[in-house]
């Protein structure tokens, strides 16, 4: 997985999640919108649109992002989102389970256990794991998630 520091989005995407941290959350919208405008491929079109979908008002909203986030990074056909994908696929299952979808929310959790491996090494690995195994005890403890 190769993020790259100098990388316009992904330094505007830096700056909006800094505005995150400091609740300012109108402001870290506006930097991701700016980030998602100023993408000149599907890599930085990736970036963007999952920072975006963190920063919607609907259910709706927050799934149409995620695909876009999904959809841009399997247009990529590269290493460099490899290790996002069981990400990506979490998100697609927490953005179904909350419209009340829980077959689709089930397909996207079993591909995100299906790319753990996937994973970098580290602390962003080991949440991504960490949450993907625990949704899946939930799933096996509830047929609805």
């Amino acid at each position: 997985m190769t993020v790259d520091p100098e990388n316009p989005v992904v330094r505007l995407c830096v700056q909006g999640m800094t505005a995150e941290a400091e609740g300012r959350n109108e402001d870290a919208r506006a930097l991701f919108q700016r980030a998602w405008d100023t993408a000149a491929d599907d890599y930085e079109a990736c970036v963007a649109a999952h920072y975006l979908a963190r920063h919607q008002p609907t259910p709706e909203g927050t799934l149409h992002w995620n695909q876009q986030c999904l959809d841009r990074a399997d247009a990529v056909g590269d290493d460099r989102v490899r290790g996002f994908h069981a990400s990506l696929h979490l998100t697609m299952f927490t953005a179904y389970r909350a419209l009340g979808e829980p077959d689709k929310a089930r397909e996207h959790l079993a591909l995100a256990a299906a790319r753990v491996d996937d994973v970098p090494e580290g602390p962003y690995g080991d949440g991504i794991r960490s949450a993907i195994a625990e949704a899946l005890r939930a799933a096996g403890a509830s047929s609805g998630l």
